[in-house]
């Protein structure tokens, strides 16, 4: 489990991508690079780091779940996603 300061961390950045979001698309069509660079570098949609929702892990994420492979193992297991079951054959 992520220690709790990486992901609130990570929401941070999340919430400064969207909030520049606008303003760094205007500067980018003008060129002015300048000004792109006055930005906070938090803005700049190339940090942000996918990590599960529920613990934080960096690697393994799932895009299509946002969680974990190895969280998304235990939860199909345990039956709490609808739909995915264990294959065999």
């Amino acid at each position: 489990m992520a220690k709790e300061g990486l992901k609130a961390r990570e929401v941070k950045r999340q919430k400064l991508v969207a909030k520049f979001a606008a303003k760094r698309a205007a500067l980018k069509e003008a060129g002015d690079y300048a000004a792109l660079d006055k930005l906070p570098k938090n803005a700049s949609p190339v940090r942000l780091h996918n990590r599960c929702k529920l613990t934080g892990r960096p690697k393994g994420y799932m895009r299509q779940f946002g969680i974990s492979r190895v969280t998304f193992r235990e939860m199909a297991l345990d039956g709490k996603i609808p739909g995915i079951t264990k294959a065999s054959w």
